[in-house]
Parts: C-alpha cells; structure tokens; sequence
C-alpha cells in the first residue's frame, strides 16, 4: 500500500480540524477570494493551477480550477461547481470525493440550522463566482 493515499487523508483530516476550529465569525465575511485562500489553496493551489503544496501527497490529479470554462465548451458551470463544492449531493462524473464536504463543513459551523443553509449557500456562491473570476 502506497504511503501517499495516507498522506492524504491525514492532511485533509488536519484542513479539516483547522477549519473546524475557525469561529463561524472569521470566514462569515469573506470574500471569495479569502474562502479560497483558506479551505482550498492547500490543493487547488494559490492561483488555481491545481499545484498546491498538498496536491503532491494525492494520487490522483488536483485539477486545474483556471481551465474550467475551457474544458466545459466556453461556458462556466455555476450550478454544477456549487454542486460539487458544497458536495452533499450526489455527483457520479466527480468520482471519488477526496475534497471535503464543503456544504456540511460551513453548516456544521455556523449551526447547523436553516439561517446556517442560507449562509452556506452564500459562502459557496462566493466561491464559485471567485472561480469564475479566475478563468483563463
């Protein structure tokens, strides 16, 4: 058994914690570009190149979040990306899930009640539309 798929795991249980850890006040308020920075640089990569200093511990390939409207025909998938991010849907064509489940993580933190859905439906639109932002 390959030490890189433990590596992994370990270091999303650790992002994880970290996150968890982080009063609901501190990233509330943030801006897309701050969410990215804190729960998916680590992967994804400062600028979204899929080089970030985890992506190396993966077997599998961190994709490129620059390149989205480009391998999706010109169009940027709003509704499938806040799909996958918040991740508590079901989405077959992603294949296995080594991001976390953003949506439950956002929840959990702000409370996990109604008002807390509404917050972390913004949270990961801000994200989505950051990615947007960042398209080459």
């Amino acid at each position: 058994m390959s030490i890189k798929p433990i590596v992994a795991v370990a270091l999303t249980g650790v992002m994880l914690l970290l996150s968890v850890k982080t009063p609901a006040a501190d990233f509330e308020d943030y801006s897309g570009k701050q969410l990215y920075m804190r729960f998916c640089a680590s992967c994804h990569g400062e600028t979204g190149a899929g080089d970030g200093p985890v992506s190396e511990s993966f077997t599998v390939m961190v994709p490129a979040l620059t390149l989205l409207v480009r391998r999706h025909g010109g169009e940027f998938p709003y509704d499938r990306l806040h799909e996958i991010i918040d991740g508590r849907a079901v989405v077959v064509v992603h294949g296995t899930r080594y991001m976390p489940v953003w949506g439950y993580e956002f929840s959990v933190e702000q409370g996990a009640d109604s008002e807390a859905e509404i917050d972390t439906a913004e949270m990961v639109n801000r994200l989505v539309n950051y990615l947007a932002s960042i398209q080459q």
